[in-house]
């Protein structure tokens, strides 16, 4: 089964087969979460999500979700098992295990990694084609806001593999929110997440509306606003000032190797972002 599924993203090389994988592994640990009440206190949210639902043309890596309402007391623990099950079901063993952590936040994360490459479905054929060796693994992170910032919307959104079932998720305008904040004010030192400006770009092509409303909440819980609103000038004038300060090599450098056409790329200068974020709309 999960050979068929494999070979329904046509890979190419090694890269292309571990990625998919991937995607498979995101959607069994979804289906498994579908089982119990966890999507009655949590949505999906992310990159992922907007891989798995919306059809974003490139690759994800981690399955972010985020509580309905504050509670700091959630754990994942108790969704532990049947995860595992989940993937027992298919006939594959993974582990889980507590990512350590340094600091105490709001995000609690977790570990699924597979004890092989799941050989006994795919190391023949497509697998052993490509040259993967079966000690190689995959990790997913998964991460629960447990204080998230309120204003989003959510939707029920419906997945057919491994079975047919329902996630909640956040609805686009909100997710768009959730992507914007990540660009303005991710904190990670001098790095730049290229995927985020893929995104973005993705958003505003298909014409999806900016929840403000959302975005702001965000930006307050994290100090990097000091006002109950904001508007869409003071909204695109922080953004402009981004892009301005923004290395546009190190945003390629990131994003290119989790797309299939890295063509699409050669637009990108401060030029072309500056133009492109003239065309956000926002909830109204």
């Amino acid at each position: 089964m999960i050979k068929e599924w494999i070979e329904e993203y046509h890979p190419k090389n090694e890269e292309d087969v571990l990625s998919a994988l991937r995607e498979i592994m995101q959607e069994i640990v979804l289906a498994a979460l579908s089982r119990t009440d966890f999507f009655k206190k949590a949505a999906f949210y992310g990159g992922t999500a907007l891989r798995i639902f919306h059809h974003l043309d490139r690759y994800s890596e981690d399955l972010d979700f985020s509580l309905l309402e504050n509670d700091p007391s959630f754990t994942l623990e108790p969704y532990f098992q049947v995860i595992e099950d989940e993937f027992q079901a298919l006939g594959f063993t993974v582990s889980i295990r507590e990512k350590q952590k340094t600091k105490v936040t709001a995000i609690e994360s977790t570990f699924l990694k597979s004890e092989t490459i799941w050989k006994e479905l795919v190391l023949e054929g497509i697998v052993k084609q490509a040259g993967i060796r079966s000690n190689k693994s995959i990790k997913i992170k998964i991460e629960v806001d447990r204080k998230p910032p309120m204003g989003f919307s959510t939707e029920e959104l419906l997945l057919i593999r491994p079975f047919s079932f329902y996630v909640k998720c956040f609805d686009l305008p909100s997710l768009f929110a959730g992507k914007m904040h990540a660009l303005l004010f991710r904190k990670w030192g001098n790095r730049v997440k290229g995927r985020d400006w893929y995104d973005m770009e993705w958003y505003i092509r298909k014409g999806v509306p900016l929840n403000l409303g959302h975005f702001v909440q965000r930006a307050e819980e994290t100090g990097d606003w000091n006002k109950a609103t904001i508007t869409a000038h003071e909204f695109l004038h922080i953004l402009q000032h981004k892009i301005e300060h923004v290395s546009i090599h190190q945003v390629k450098e990131d994003v290119v190797r989790f797309v299939n056409d890295d063509y699409k790329l050669t637009i990108w200068d401060k030029h072309y972002f500056h133009q492109l974020v003239t065309k956000i709309k926002f909830v109204e």
